[in-house]
This record gives structure tokens, sequence and C-alpha cells, in this order.
């Protein structure tokens, strides 16, 4: 029973730790919220997470790193994505392996970012997800949806609306960090993350706002910022700048360092999109780990940050 209770709380703290939170319950709001969105997403998300715990457990791993989370988040996130920008009978295995697979990725990158002092954050979901996305060029059994069609960027045009949809945009981009568009699910991932702390929780509305703002102002297509795809690296951003890593306290601003940190996510969300759009490939949450890599680092030189 004991073991049971050991394996579901790591579960949970797997889906909480995609957000950076250490959270049984909100893991379980998170997943709730999954769920109501799609039951398929929810079902690859909880067997994911237990999959990837009982997999690190297996393989040795660190008990503190598998009972914080650490060696799971990113199995989350690469199994829904697998099966979302996958089609066909095979996506469900493809999706379950990914997740799996990615265990054993997290834990290199880990390792390799040791002497950096840089957290690898979610950067090996990105990898491994890019990578397998691209094998189906030149494997059979992996089929890409029609949504990630190579494009020249020549070809792009902005959508350009005389009002956004600013209800939307201010909720969806909660929800985007696991891939859905549901404003009750979207609700219950922002619950879970005021369940973790309520300075958490006005972090992420603040930088919602900012990103959301930026992404405007600077012309942004319109349509793409009313589905929060401008707003869950700045919500990621903000978390981890301002929330989990907030270096050199009492020197440094979070308040600060985290809306900057979240509006420079609207640069880098655009300037990803473009290169990887004659690809096919998602940005994913790259921006997120690009901004968080360069605003921790630049903490050792700027303190005051």
């Amino acid at each position: 029973m004991a073991a049971i209770q050991r394996l579901t709380i790591a579960s949970l703290k797997n889906i909480s730790q995609v957000i950076l939170i250490e959270n049984p319950f909100s893991g379980l709001l998170i997943l709730a919220g999954i769920f109501i969105s799609s039951w398929q997403l929810g079902t690859i998300a909880a067997i994911a997470s237990l999959l990837a715990t009982a997999t690190a457990y297996f393989l040795k791993a660190d008990s503190a790193l598998t009972q914080h989370g650490l060696l799971g988040f990113n199995s989350i996130l690469t199994g829904m994505a697998l099966y979302l920008f996958m089609t066909g009978p095979n996506r469900w295995w493809i999706a379950i392996c990914g997740a799996l697979i990615a265990v054993i990725v997290t834990a290199a990158f880990m390792e390799m970012f040791k002497e950096s002092t840089l957290p690898p954050l979610t950067f090996p979901f990105i990898i491994l997800t890019w990578a397998m996305l691209m094998m189906s060029y030149r494997l059979g059994t992996f089929n890409l949806t029609s949504a990630l069609v190579p494009q020249f960027l020549s070809h792009e045009k902005l959508a350009r609306i005389s009002v956004p949809d600013w209800p939307e945009a201010l909720i969806n981009g909660y929800g985007q960090i696991f891939f859905i568009e549901h404003n009750l699910s979207c609700i219950l991932i922002l619950a879970a993350v005021f369940v973790s702390g309520w300075r958490s929780g006005f972090f992420v509305i603040g930088a919602n706002l900012v990103a959301i703002a930026v992404a405007i102002l600077l012309g942004a297509d319109q349509v793409l910022i009313g589905k929060g795809l401008y707003g869950y690296n700045a919500i990621l951003a903000v978390m981890a700048v301002s929330i989990a890593m907030p270096a050199a306290q009492p020197k440094n601003k979070p308040i600060l360092s985290g809306f900057i940190a979240a509006a420079l996510t609207v640069f880098i969300t655009a300037s990803v999109s473009a290169i990887m759009q004659p690809y096919g490939l998602p940005a994913l949450t790259l921006p997120f780990v690009l901004v968080t890599w360069i605003m921790v680092a630049a903490r050792r030189v700027l303190p005051g940050l």
C-alpha cells in the first residue's frame, strides 16, 4: 500500500512539475483539466506519468528526484505532444514509448547540465519530440498529422482583426502549456498554480498579461494571440525565474526579472516559430527554456536582475 501511495504522489508531482510546482493536489487539478478537455490526452498524461515514475524506480534513480517529480514531467509532455502531432493506429504506442524514452533523455541532460548549473527544464522533451516527429520522413510507422506541414515563410500572412479576442487570450495561455484549449480546463490549471501559493498565481496572471500586451504592440498574429500561443511560454518563464529559481535573493527583483522574462518570450516565440516553420515543427516550450537560461545566467553578472 505504501508503494502504491508513493507511486501515486510522485506521479501527480510529475504533472505539477510541468509548471514548476511540487504539489500533488495541483497535479490532480491539472490532470482533471486535461481529462475535461480530452479523455484521450488525459489518459496519455496519466499513463505517461505513472510509467515514468515506475521506470525511474526500476532503473534505480535517486529516490529524491523521483519523489519530487523531476524525472517524469518531460515524459508527460512528450507523450501528449506525440499523440497530438501523430496520426494513424500507431500513435498510442508511439506516445507511450516516447514517454518512457523521455525518462532516460531527461536523466542524460540532467547529468550533462550538472557542471553548468543551468537546469535542463523541458529541453529533453523538446529535443526528443522534434526527433520523433522528424522520423516520419524516413520511417513509415510514424505518420504526422496534417497540421504539421512545412511552410515557406514567404507565404506567411499575419491575421489582423480589429479587436483581439481578449477573454480567450487571457485564459488560453494556461491550457496551451498542456496543448489544450478549453475554458474550464484552463481555469483548473490556473487554480492549480494558486493552490501552490497565491503569489505564484498573481505572477502568472501578470506574465500572461505582459506577453499579450507585448505581442499586440509588436503586431503579432492576433489569432495566435487569442489561442494563447504567445502566453504559455511567458507563464512558464515567470514561474521559473521569479518563483522556482529566484537566485541572489534579496538583491534580485523577482517581479522585474519575471516580467522581463515574460516579455522576452514573445520575441523568442516569434523567432523560434519562424525558424521551425520550414520544417513543419512546433516551437513547443523552447522559448521558455531559452529565456530562463538567459535570465539565470545573466544573474551571475547582474545580481540585481
